[in-house]
């Protein structure tokens, strides 16, 4: 890309947050037009090369230097989700397809992404209202960054998916092209609305059946609502905790549940306070209402694998009024090295995921906050006179009638139309931040940039194939930790 227009669209994207009300933005038209401009410098056709650079990192090394600083006990748990499949690895390794996708070509355009925007990753939740909507649901990588990177992560998962379920490569690439279309009309959409008028575009469960066409999925959709509906903290109790006859507690499942030395509970339970201060003054003082019972840590997913992640139970003013929390350690996303010249934008990361949180998703938990727990070296310990590790955490709702819909289910013909419905709600989430108009104008109205996409992700669903199998070599090799008894479906981890 020429500097002058390089220049020119990190101006508009970069200032336009931050200007004074007082200055006048470019125009919707203006921006539309650089957009158009840029296919001269990056050609649509562009985003469908891939072929592993000259110079391409190991991403079996990757993985491991993405290990540093995690529960090393765990790491086998991880390495067997990410071995049980391609589909698996690649959901466990963001940090690879971070580091492939910065060296291909972009067109500059820098919204806030997800930085991992698999097709895993977008899921039911309840609004604030208490009404089911679905959207992104994991920003433990978002960041501004390029939006090329989020659609090629989801493009190249619903290609793997596809071949994982059988399907064949026309029908992986038919889901692939509905999902750029999707992305691309619900771009030209928003990009035409007010900025204001855009944050309130939201896809809730009413408006999710009128874009089911497919019965399979319509009903795999309704089976998944009726399971998240039950997932809320109430309903947790019986599951995850037992009476004790000196209070209620939570169960034990090692090695996915395990209980706190003294010394890290009371480090999380002091965090706990300095959250409530992140939270809006209402919810402040609802989930003060509460009293903390017990803390549990807890495994989740599979990139998620071995980093801290604590469940902590509150009860309110009778025994049936419970809350559950989570905490969930942030680390640096994996898109930060590859922007803004690698210089972090945050300096606390759990407070980085909340606000990326909240710019991609139309609604969101709304007692989302973040913390830093600072634990003793010697977790065992109460003593606070040696030294300390402090680490940043997100804290979110642990039941919040979440729930996805199970992608091993689903027909061919229904993973076109879920597709479709997960690249509208990537769009959204890029146009709620910065650059849809200049997106918009890149794309243009035709089928270029749907081809270019279903050629990159047939091709890097190869690439993710051979890693997988050069992971599971390096396990088998003694290279890395692998708990064999950890290993179940990559769809349902």
């Amino acid at each position: 890309m020429p500097p002058s227009l390089h220049h020119a669209v990190t101006d508009l994207q970069d200032a336009a947050p931050f200007q004074s009300l007082r200055a006048t933005p470019p125009t919707r038209e203006e921006r539309l037009r650089l957009g158009r401009r840029l296919r001269k410098d990056v050609p649509v056709a562009e985003l469908g090369r891939w072929s592993p650079a000259d110079r391409r990192d190991d991403p079996v090394e990757l993985v491991i230097a993405n290990h540093a600083g995690r529960v090393e006990e765990l790491l086998g748990v991880r390495v067997a989700r990410m071995a049980s499949s391609p589909y698996g690895f690649l959901r466990g390794s963001a940090v690879v397809m971070a580091s492939d996708s910065a060296q291909l070509p972009s067109t500059g355009i820098r919204p806030v992404v997800c930085g991992d925007s698999h097709l895993g990753n977008f899921g039911f939740y309840r609004s604030p209202e208490g009404e089911q909507v679905i959207d992104l649901n994991d920003f433990d990588e978002a960041h501004p960054g390029a939006w090329e990177w989020d659609l090629r992560r989801l493009t190249a998962s619903v290609h793997v998916a596809g071949r994982e379920n059988g399907y064949g490569e026309e029908a992986c690439s038919d889901a692939v092209r509905a999902c750029v279309l999707a992305y691309r009309d619900e771009m030209h959409d928003l990009a035409r609305k007010p900025l204001f008028g855009r944050s309130f575009n939201r896809l809730d469960v009413t408006g999710l059946k009128r874009h089911v066409h497919d019965e399979t999925l319509r009903s795999e959709i309704q089976r998944a609502l009726a399971t998240a509906r039950k997932r809320t903290s109430d309903r947790a109790l019986p599951r995850f905790t037992a009476d004790t006859g000196s209070g209620r507690r939570i169960v034990e499942e090692p090695p996915l549940i395990t209980r706190l030395p003294a010394g890290e509970h009371a480090a999380v339970a002091e965090a706990l306070d300095d959250y409530l201060d992140t939270l809006q003054p209402h919810w402040r003082r609802v989930v003060g209402g509460y009293t903390l019972v017990d803390i549990a840590h807890k495994v989740v997913g599979v990139g998620s694998v071995g980093l801290r992640a604590y469940v902590v139970l509150l009860e309110g003013s009778t025994p049936d009024d419970v809350l559950f929390l989570q905490l969930k350690q942030a680390r640096r996303s994996v898109l930060a090295k590859y922007v803004h010249g690698g210089r972090a934008l945050h300096r606390h990361q759990g407070q980085r995921v909340v606000e990326y949180q909240q710019a991609l998703q139309t609604v969101s938990d709304p007692l989302l906050g973040w913390t830093t727990v600072y634990t003793p070296v010697d977790a065992h310990s109460l003593a606070w006179d040696g030294d300390i590790i402090a680490r940043d955490f997100y804290v979110r709702q642990f039941r919040n009638m979440k729930g996805t819909v199970p992608l091993d289910a689903i027909t061919a013909e229904a993973l076109g139309d879920y597709a479709g419905i997960v690249g509208h709600l990537l769009a959204k989430g890029h146009a709620r931040t910065s650059g849809a108009s200049m997106i918009s104008g890149y794309l243009g109205k035709g089928q270029a940039a749907a081809e270019a996409f279903a050629a990159y992700a047939r091709r890097y669903a190869d690439q993710t194939e051979a890693d997988h199998a050069a992971f599971v070599a390096a396990a088998r090799a003694g290279r890395l930790p692998l708990d064999e008894t950890a290993i179940g479906s990559a769809f349902r981890p």
